[in-house]
């Protein structure tokens, strides 16, 4: 049997990635999240039980390495040996702040987002190899992140840092581990409706930005957590199998216009 674990399944990308997986291409999902949407978690119960499929959640944090030694521990005989063929790593665990100035985010705020965003995905691939859970045919291991890694935004260093961090480690883990058959991939996403933007970004600024997102993106519209978890589909059947080592641009073209934007912020594109 091939299990889907999704890391942060129960909000925002996550659940919709879950969601999809229940159907294409078809999979059994172990779902992990710290309990906040007990709602959105029973949904995805039901909707696994409404496919046909199974679906195993469990409460707790999964962003340090002695979480995910515990939580694998307790589901290893669940999954069974080689039975995870997709692991996706959803988790948005973060702070935001200025590094240096006011009242800066200290030590103890950094680690925890460097765990949660980028360490915990490594935590993660090793304890699965280890215990030899991933599927001995080839696993699909999956990271999401932002193309706004890329640019300046105030009070999200410590966030984009480990973006930056957990793109390195994408690479490290696929060359590492694409000769016994795995892939390992970043999806970089535009900016969703979420949670964790909702986090980073205050409501004026929201609106802001959904402005600005109608003429930044071709497409005049948001990416949605459906259209991310559709691609999580295709990485994780068959055609998508060459895909390795790769940060994959899914932006639909947001960020091509950002200069445009600049320069003529009242002239329609």
């Amino acid at each position: 049997m091939s299990w889907a674990l999704v890391l942060g399944a129960t909000s925002g990308a996550g659940e919709a990635i879950a969601r999809a997986l229940l159907v294409d291409p078809g999979l059994d999902v172990l779902v992990l999240h710290r309990g906040n949407h007990p709602a959105a978690a029973a949904a995805l119960v039901a909707a696994a039980e409404a496919a046909g499929r199974r679906c195993v959640e469990r409460v707790g944090e999964a962003g340090t390495a002695e979480a995910v030694d515990e939580a694998l521990d307790a589901l290893a005989p669940v999954i069974g040996p080689g039975g995870v063929g997709v692991v996706v790593h959803a988790l948005a665990c973060a702070s935001v702040g200025s590094l240096v100035r006011g009242a800066p985010l200290g030590a103890v705020r950094i680690e925890r987002t460097f765990a949660a965003m980028a360490h915990s995905f490594v935590y993660w691939v090793e304890g699965l190899h280890r215990r030899g859970l991933l599927a001995p045919e080839g696993a699909r291991i999956i990271g999401l992140t932002s193309p706004l890694g890329g640019a300046l935004i105030r009070r999200t260093g410590a966030i984009t840092a480990a973006k930056a961090a957990l793109e390195i480690y994408v690479r490290h883990l696929a060359f590492e581990l694409g000769p016994l058959g795995h892939r390992v991939n970043l999806v970089s996403y535009g900016a969703t409706t979420s949670a964790a933007l909702e986090h980073v970004l205050d409501d004026s600024t929201q609106g802001r930005l959904d402005r600005a997102i109608q003429r930044m993106s071709p497409a005049g519209r948001r990416c949605t957590v459906e259209d991310v978890a559709r691609l999580v589909s295709f990485l994780s059947r068959g055609e998508g199998g060459w895909f390795n080592g790769a940060t994959i641009d899914y932006s639909g073209g947001e960020v091509q216009s950002l200069y445009d934007l600049v320069l003529y912020p009242e002239e329609p594109p």
